[in-house]
């Protein structure tokens, strides 16, 4: 009802514990708020916040055109939504150092349990995109350690995000990825590893939680949760990958809706009414007032 329970401290706490439990963490990425409350009721571990998402909800390209004020506000109805940890994708965090210490402190105030920051140069471009120019070592570093430097939270998790290896490979990866640890990144988000053997050398390469991009029509082959923990990562997220599937249905219905003119062949592909209200929690607003929910939804 309302909204989660949990405060943004517990769940960052849990989030903490889950990343040292040894076991992968899956965060599907949600699309709006309600989508969250739907990876939580089937039983993920959290829900991921993804910059493209976010731009492509507003009809632009991934290229670093939202601002601060829209992620942290879009973030924010998203995490208080569910009960399980939520992190989200502050691209570069939105300007100089300054910008990003304060890009950390709006997040811990949406209710974030975490957030990931890119070497990338501004603007930037979705990581599975070729033509990727990444900043120098120095600002790269900076970054992280503003990003550190103004949390209030020591829970709230800070993780790099490097692009590097697809600008000059592996190699390069793995050597930033140990400068940023050693600035204070508590994660490392390895940016378009194209095969497990590359995972696999980045586990080896630092001690720190590791994620795992499993984004679609991509860079990297769509590997299984089973396959990434066998190898030791520590977290993968499916950014688009909800986002997608909606708008792939909406399509659909909307080219029934031009062939047939009606819905009604679609209609098993549908959330039900019924299903959509006990998401909601219809019910549970009848505490406060009994006109609230008093009918009943045929199946």
């Amino acid at each position: 009802m309302l909204y989660s329970r949990a405060t943004p401290a517990e769940k960052r706490v849990a989030f903490r514990a889950g990343l040292a439990s040894g076991e992968l963490l899956r965060f599907p990425g949600a699309f709006n708020p309600l989508s969250a409350r739907l990876i939580e009721r089937k039983g993920f571990d959290g829900v991921y916040i993804s910059g493209a998402v976010l731009s492509a909800d507003l009809g632009l390209p991934d290229i670093g055109l939202t601002t601060l004020t829209e992620v942290a506000g879009r973030a924010k109805q998203i995490a208080r939504m569910t009960e399980l940890p939520a992190i989200v994708d502050a691209d570069t965090g939105f300007g100089e150092p300054m910008n990003v210490a304060r890009t950390v402190q709006e997040m811990e105030d949406a209710g974030l349990a975490g957030m990931h920051i890119e070497d990338q140069i501004n603007p930037k471009r979705c990581g599975h995109l070729d033509g990727k120019q990444v900043v120098d070592e120095s600002t790269a570093l900076k970054r992280i350690r503003a990003a550190v430097d103004a949390r209030r939270d020591p829970n709230f998790l800070v993780m790099a995000r490097t692009d590097i290896a697809a600008v000059d490979g592996l190699n390069a990866a793995l050597d930033r990825a140990k400068r940023l640890v050693d600035a204070g990144a508590d994660a490392i988000f390895p940016e378009a590893m194209r095969s497990l053997a590359e995972f696999e050398a980045m586990r080896a390469a630092v001690d720190v939680p590791l994620l795992a991009n499993m984004t679609e029509f991509g860079k990297s082959e769509l590997f299984t949760t089973q396959q990434l923990a066998d190898i030791g990562m520590n977290m993968v997220i499916w950014p688009v990958s909800m986002l997608r599937l909606a708008m792939g249905a909406t399509a659909r219905g909307l080219d029934s809706l031009t062939d047939a003119g009606t819905l009604e062949p679609l209609l098993g592909e549908m959330q039900h009414r019924a299903d959509l209200y006990e998401l909601i929690d219809y019910e549970g607003y009848n505490h406060f007032d009994s006109g609230v929910f008093n009918f009943t939804v045929q199946r």
